[in-house]
């Protein structure tokens, strides 16, 4: 079982921002996170909320904007650097 860690989630999010994880992918991990993965039980709460709405970002009612993966940022308190511009779709 693999342990998903802030620094995890930060990773793939930053990645899919940086356009080397296209959103297929990134939801795919997701998914497979929530079933398969360990969260760091220090962060469970926030970890598990971030993972779970990636694992529907391809659902259109509950897309990934370039403003939730930012938004998502700060409960990870990791920093990413966006190569997006401001207010595109991801």
């Amino acid at each position: 079982m693999v342990l998903i860690t802030r620094k995890t989630v930060s990773e793939k999010l930053s990645a899919h921002l940086r356009h080397e994880l296209s959103l297929g992918n990134l939801v795919d991990w997701a998914e497979s996170a929530i079933m398969d993965g360990e969260f760091d039980p220090a962060y469970l709460p926030t970890i598990r909320d971030v993972v779970a709405r990636i694992g529907v970002a391809d659902v259109r009612a509950f897309g990934l904007t370039g403003k939730t993966a930012s938004n998502s940022s700060p409960s990870l308190a990791i920093p990413h650097k966006s190569a997006s511009s401001p207010g595109s779709s991801l």
